[in-house]
């Protein structure tokens, strides 16, 4: 874990390889504390010569600057004061340190700026950056991107006790957090030969073992012997067999748990039904559900939060092999539903189902589960932003609650009964694809069959989980969507 520290000290007297000071747009005012520096008519001059906007992202360095014990200074944008949040910090802290990561640092600080709840901004800011430090690259020969040394945080030198306190502990917080979005985003970003489901579950148990977290792991037998129909027919045409994680965290008496199910295909060649080969190139990150619902319960854990958890992690891959499932075989789930497959590359929905099944036999507080499901939701809201589905119109509004404080975004669509017509099957309960319209509303539908009446909630993340191309505030690659926004809803669930 990188080495970050709270720093009360005036701007000026921070020693630093690097300081990075927001700048917000349209303020004339240099940043308090720089007023005795001489710097501050620098950056008035930039601003009138419109070579420093304060716009979200915008980086402008300045090497040895007057007045400033600092090696250097990057100024960032932070786009306008009134519209500084949680996410704008975040996104703010990653372009920084994505610029900044790209050689050796020893010493990174970065200012807080003077806006909005500084406690959770200081947190964001500070998962940002961590984030920013951390690229797709796992395999190159030379690194492109590094950690720093040291990473502080700068706040005033008068701040009171009782402030320096929860900014230190948000400190702690955004660091953690930062660490399991990195964490979320390796592991989709592994190359599928390294991680087969048994090789994956191996790092996954690592990783909650370490954080304190209970771990079963259940093998193919077990999984036969537990009627997971859903795994078993789509993990057929593989050589590697599947595994099934229950990862259990309790710190909340016996409170019932908060249930969450992570789809975890480690890669997905579409089975019988392939994908072309543009479609493929990113079916490594087909696990990426499962990856955030670790992340998120190991950061919950280092946190020490008093609540009760406990994640599902069906992990599979979808191949061709010879005992692949084929269109018209029909699986039975876990809780004895049966499923006409007509479509092999929709398999992500009938591991979910056995998980949710399963899940919502334990009777837990609530039910939610994540998925790169479908590329229909790509296509209704694009790649930044997730489709939100739910039997339960408070979950849902707590979940979109927790997506608008961390800046993650989520839409909810519809999950109206007549969309059950569409997966009506003749010779089975149901089949495992609708029709041509409404496919991601489809699969939330089917999933909903084995949700049961547990308070549920779907979160189709195809759309955010990746991104194709690369930009000062995104990396190509994995994104570990929604890790901060689960750690965000968990703190704030009420323990019953």
């Amino acid at each position: 874990m990188m080495n970050t520290t709270l720093l009360r000290q005036p701007i000026a007297a921070v020693k630093a390889q690097w300081l990075v000071l927001g700048i917000f747009e349209n303020e004339a005012e240099p940043p308090e504390g720089l007023g005795d520096t001489g710097l501050g008519a620098t950056l008035g001059r930039l601003r009138s010569e419109k070579e420093l906007t304060g716009a979200l992202g915008d980086l402008t360095p300045l090497y040895e600057p007057a007045g400033l014990e600092a090696g250097a200074l990057l100024l960032v944008g932070l786009g306008p004061r009134a519209s500084f949040d949680a996410g704008a910090a975040f996104s703010a802290g990653f372009t920084a340190a994505k610029r900044l990561a790209g050689k050796s640092r020893e010493s990174v600080a970065v200012v807080l700026p003077a806006a909005g709840e500084l406690g959770f901004l200081a947190s964001a800011l500070i998962e940002g950056m961590i984030a920013g430090t951390r690229g797709s690259g796992l395999r190159k020969t030379e690194p492109n991107r590094h950690a720093f040394g040291t990473l502080s945080l700068v706040v005033p030198p008068d701040q009171a006790e009782e402030a320096a306190a929860v900014l230190e502990s948000s400190l702690r917080r955004g660091t953690i957090v930062g660490e399991a979005v990195n964490l979320a985003r390796d592991l989709a970003n592994t190359p599928p030969g390294e991680k087969s489901p048994s090789r994956l579950a191996d790092r996954i148990r690592l990783v909650a073992e370490d954080a304190g977290i209970a771990v079963e792991t259940w093998d193919a037998a077990r999984l036969a012997q537990e009627r997971f129909g859903g795994m078993m027919g789509v993990a057929a045409g593989s050589d590697e067999p599947p595994c099934f994680l229950i990862l259990d965290y309790r710190r909340a008496g016996s409170a019932p748990a908060l249930a969450m199910v992570g789809k975890g295909v480690t890669f997905d060649s579409g089975g019988l039904c392939l994908k072309p080969p543009a479609s493929m190139e990113d079916m490594k990150a087909d696990m990426t559900g499962a990856a955030v619902v670790a992340a998120a319960l190991q950061a919950v854990a280092r946190l020490g939060l008093p609540v009760n958890l406990t994640g599902y992690l069906p992990l599979t891959e979808n191949m061709t092999g010879g005992k692949a499932m084929k269109l018209g075989d029909v699986l039975t789930i876990r809780n004895g539903k049966t499923v006409e497959v007509l479509n092999t590359d929709a398999e992500g929905r009938l591991i979910l189902a056995d998980a949710l099944s399963y899940a919502a036999e334990q009777r837990p507080y609530r039910l939610l589960d994540l998925a790169t499901l479908t590329g229909a939701c790509t296509i209704a809201l694009g790649t930044k932003v997730a489709g939100l589905f739910g039997n339960d119109d408070a979950f849902c509004q707590d979940l979109l609650a927790a997506c608008r404080q961390t800046g993650e975004r989520a839409w909810r669509l519809p999950l109206d009964d007549d969309y059950k017509e569409a997966l009506k099957s003749h010779v089975a309960d149901l089949k495992n694809v609708g029709g041509k319209w409404g496919g991601a509303i489809t699969a939330a539908k089917f999933l909903e069959q084995f949700a049961g009446s547990t308070p549920w909630v779907h979160l189709d993340i195809a759309g955010p989980s990746w991104n194709d191309s690369d930009s000062p505030a995104r990396d190509v690659g994995a994104t570990g969507c929604f890790v901060r926004t689960l750690v965000r809803l968990i703190e704030q669930m009420p323990i019953r």
